[in-house]
């Protein structure tokens, strides 16, 4: 993955599929600290000290599809390739935290990507999960931050699918427009 979208995009189907009703989703770019940190927060499942210690492992997965789980792996590495670090913090039948940092100017840091789709896609595409982003922006003399819950719009809409072509409209919309107006507090 190229992106740390994807990786967040991916992040999250682990925590769906670990049963998660609550998803949090956090990004923050601090250009006055030159961090970038990213974090999905669950109320999943969560993990034992054994199974942490073993995801980031590439020839080690918890799914049935396949044999190796490079997601996390490469993540960590990509974030320690860029003076960043990863931390997973778990407790079963509680949930998990995942926490990513970057150097925000380094070199090697792969872009955020795509915020707003990712965040359509799993809006969209687990309906049934409540999702809360936040993005904040950090800039030379000022600070913003985006924060968009699903519920209040699926509370709105009682029996029209978010999968509605206007829905869709509304909602890609109101991600983009919110995260391009906060990451103007970058310039």
């Amino acid at each position: 993955m190229r992106e740390i979208a994807l990786h967040l995009l991916d992040l999250a189907e682990n925590s769906v599929s670990a049963g998660a009703k609550t998803i949090v989703i956090t990004v923050c770019e601090d250009l006055p600290a030159d961090r970038l940190t990213a974090s999905i927060q669950d109320d999943g499942r969560g993990m034992d000290a054994e199974t942490i210690r073993k995801v980031t492992d590439p020839f080690y997965t918890s799914r049935t599809t396949r044999k190796v789980g490079l997601g996390i792996p490469l993540l960590k590495g990509a974030a320690e390739e860029s003076n960043g670090s990863m931390s997973i913090t778990s407790t079963l039948g509680q949930g998990t935290l995942v926490q990513v940092t970057f150097q925000h100017s380094h070199i090697d840091r792969m872009p955020l990507g795509d915020l707003p789709e990712t965040f359509l896609e799993l809006t969209v595409g687990h309906p049934d999960t409540h999702w809360i982003f936040h993005y904040t922006a950090r800039g030379p003399s000022h600070q913003d931050t985006f924060e968009f819950d699903d519920q209040p719009v699926k509370d709105m809409l009682t029996g029209v699918p978010l999968t509605h072509p206007d829905v869709l409209a509304y909602l890609r919309h109101h991600l983009e427009d919110g995260i391009r107006e906060t990451s103007q507090a970058l310039q």
